[in-house]
């Protein structure tokens, strides 16, 4: 089978000698079926040419951030959700430093931040640039934000000296994403079911209960899932966000049809409940709304509970029950609780009354607390939620593995 066979690569060029390496690789990755887009950057002109990057890859090359015809189509945006994969070959350190620090002032940096595909960087600079300790401590924070490093190698350099620095071969970035593609397609044996968001629960057709959940946390997961490599389903309350085209979207709005949506697409290997399903509901919906003049008064019952539902079932139950817990005091005593009670694998724990995180934030720190593992509890620190999802998400594939 070819791996290679309609993969969208994003391929940015930097400025360096080792920019001519770059497109031998744009030359093989198209003999072997895949599709190559590029982005050169303006150093990268000095070294290899618009033109002969368009001959290789037979289609325009971007370069420039602020070009009228090119932001008219949000390149920035569109080149990241294009792509399957983004390599950026060589990676100078300028541009190690640039994404070290959350830079953008140019294509490149701009589309690697705003994207959410997995980032190889291929490292190509003079010996003591590679061993110079700031180098080291944006390789190290990089890493951290799960950014991928090919090479570099030991070797001759064009500068006439001899050490690490030297750019990886055509050949060894080649296999490096080959194996990234086969590891994303052998876990597509993986089924991943994600509820985000909240429910309406209503009152008349014009009324309802609900929460301020977001659901931005849910949706990061889901798309961490997808980009790992799970055939993923999402189901979701009400909430404006965007998802990924690989995911099984389901929309929904009251808890009982997040109930249904989710014993219809059971069983699966992991499930996520990160939805704040409102606990009650009314017991009679009026048809007509309620005028201010009449009497309100709320009749009461309980909404089913989806995770007890699932973890508790014989033949259904996921590999992985996870669960969330959103509180705003006593966080351990509430979460250990409801791991013990609902009968899940984690709780996913938050404190909701600090202002920087949990709803409606793109932060959160949280706190997962395990049954049935050594390490009884792990802190997740302060970071973008698409960050935590990422953690989480390596997490899960270490167990399920």
């Amino acid at each position: 089978m070819n791996i290679f066979l309609d993969k969208k690569i994003l391929l940015i060029i930097c400025g360096g000698v080792s920019a001519y390496k770059s497109l031998e690789l744009i030359r093989s990755l198209k003999k072997k079926g895949a599709k190559v887009k590029t982005i050169l950057t303006e150093s990268a002109k000095q070294f290899v040419t618009p033109l002969s990057v368009t001959s290789l890859s037979q289609e325009k090359v971007y370069d420039d951030l602020f070009s009228l015809e090119n932001e008219a189509e949000m390149d920035h945006i569109s080149l990241s959700r294009w792509s399957d994969l983004i390599v950026v070959a060589p990676t100078t350190a300028n541009t190690i430093s640039k994404l070290g620090s959350g830079s953008s002032n140019d294509l490149a940096s701009t589309v690697i931040l705003a994207s959410n595909k997995d980032v190889f960087l291929v490292p190509a600079m003079n010996v003591r640039m590679w061993e110079h300790p700031l180098t080291k401590e944006n390789i190290n924070k990089l890493k951290n934000y799960r950014f991928n490093f090919i090479g570099p190698e030991i070797g001759d350099m064009a500068c006439g000296e001899f050490g690490e620095g030297r750019m990886s071969e055509t050949s060894e970035i080649e296999k490096r994403i080959e194996l990234y593609f086969k590891n994303l397609s052998e876990k597509k044996k993986f089924k991943a079911l994600v509820t985000a968001g909240p429910t309406y629960e209503y009152i008349d057709p014009v009324r309802f209960i609900s929460n301020k959940s977001s659901g931005k946390q849910g949706y990061a997961l889901a798309n961490s899932l997808s980009k790992k490599g799970f055939e993923t389903t999402l189901i979701s309350g009400p909430t404006n966000l965007q998802i990924g085209k690989d995911i099984n979207l389901i929309k929904v709005e009251t808890a009982e049809q997040m109930f249904k949506a989710t014993q219809k697409n059971l069983p699966t290997d992991v499930a996520i409940f990160s939805a704040a399903v409102a606990d009650f509901k009314v017991q009679k919906k009026k048809e007509e709304k309620i005028k201010k003049k009449d009497y309100l008064n709320l009749n009461l019952e309980k909404n089913i509970d989806i995770i007890n539902y699932v973890s508790n079932h014989n033949s259904l139950r996921p590999k992985l029950v996870i669960g969330f817990s959103a509180e705003t005091n006593n966080l351990e005593i509430n979460s250990k609780k409801k791991l013990r009670d609902k009968n899940c694998d984690w709780i996913i724990a938050n404190d909701i009354s600090k202002e920087s995180i949990g709803f409606d934030s793109d932060f959160n720190e949280v706190t997962i607390y395990y049954k049935n593992k050594d390490i009884k509890e792990e802190r997740l620190s302060f970071k973008k939620k698409t960050d935590i999802s990422d953690e989480i998400v390596d997490k899960v594939l270490e167990q399920l593995n």
